[in-house]
Order: C-alpha cells, then structure tokens, then sequence
C-alpha cells in the first residue's frame, strides 16, 4: 500500500481512479474519526456509523477538497456535520466535545504503561475534567486547538468565525478554563508546579 504518500499525493491518486488509495486515507484517519465521532453521539455503535457515513461523503465529495486546508480539517468539518445530522435524525440531545472517555480509549492504543504514562493520563484526566465543566462553545474551541491540533487558522474555519475572533474566543476559554482548575483542582495544580 502506499502509506508513504501524503494525504494531497493519496487524494490525487483517488481523483485519478485508484480507489485503493483512498483505503489509505481511511486508515491514515480511520482512529482520528471515529474518536470525534464518539466525542459527540457518545454510543460506540452510533460513532461507528458516523465514522462510516463521514468516510463515504468524504470519498464522494473528495473532488470539491481544495487544498487550502490541511485534509484533517476538512475531514474533521464532514465529521461534526455528519454527527450534527446524526443526532437530529435520532432527536437526542447534542453533546458537548469534551469526553474523557475518548481519549482514554485512544490512549489504550499505545504499549507500555509506565509511570510517566500513567502519571500523563492522570493529568489529561484532570484537564479533561476541567473542559467537561465548561459550555460547549469553550470546550469545543479548546479541543480543536489542543486536542485535534488545529492551527489558529483552521479552528476559525471549522467555527465559521473570523480568525481574530477565534483568537479571543480561544482567550477567554483558556481564561476560564485556568480557573476551573484553579478552582476545582487546586491541589493537583500545585503539585505540576
């Protein structure tokens, strides 16, 4: 397979006729979707079945990506829509981006459980906590930028918003999430210090 192909090299060769090649893609994201998928409907079976139907509209649409994003963004836009729609077909309440069950499933991908791995995950459990308390806009903001490793640029797209807007936005989330912590974890804060 061609896995030494970037993302716009495996997009043109799909373009051109080699559906294996999107196979590549598909495995290249396959953990990335289906961690935001379940981020949002909760349900491991639902998040499979988002993470299928954002697959195939990616593969359908895949002729209208431009390249002025990375592909991850693009997908990850697929995905929260496709979610967004899932959800409303279901009438269940939307849920917030920020549970930490799904970066424990995909931190018990990697080997190796030493201290320092568990001492990691006892930190992101913390601030996973901490982004839980938060609204849904804040959290979202901060698990674009921190967790799905969104530039600045990309996380006003995905929102829709301005860039200096998603900069102020991004302010004050960081703002009140320091102050969850504060508030709620300030034993475990002052022993990162």
């Amino acid at each position: 397979m061609s896995t030494g192909l970037n993302d716009n090299e495996l997009i043109s060769r799909v373009l051109s006729g080699d559906q294996q090649a999107y196979a590549g893609l598909v495995s290249r994201y396959q953990s990335y979707v289906f961690t935001l998928a379940l981020r949002m409907v909760k349900s491991r079976e639902d998040a499979e079945e988002v993470a299928q139907d954002s697959f195939i509209k990616a593969y359908k649409y895949l002729g209208d990506f431009k390249g002025a994003s990375k592909f991850s963004t693009w997908l990850y836009t697929i995905v929260n829509n496709t979610a967004i729609s899932f959800l409303r077909k279901k009438k269940v309440e939307i849920h917030s981006l920020d549970n930490e069950k799904v970066f424990e499933v995909a931190d018990s991908k990697e080997s190796g459980m030493g201290a320092n791995m568990i001492e990691q995950k006892s930190k992101m459990l913390m601030v996973n906590e901490a982004i839980a308390m938060l609204n849904p806009d804040d959290a979202q903001i901060i698990t674009l930028f921190y967790k799905a490793e969104q530039s600045l640029e990309e996380t006003a797209q995905i929102l829709g918003i301005e860039i200096n807007a998603a900069k102020v936005r991004l302010y004050r989330a960081r703002t009140r999430l320091k102050e969850k912590m504060e508030t709620y974890f300030a034993e475990e804060v002052k022993d990162l210090n």
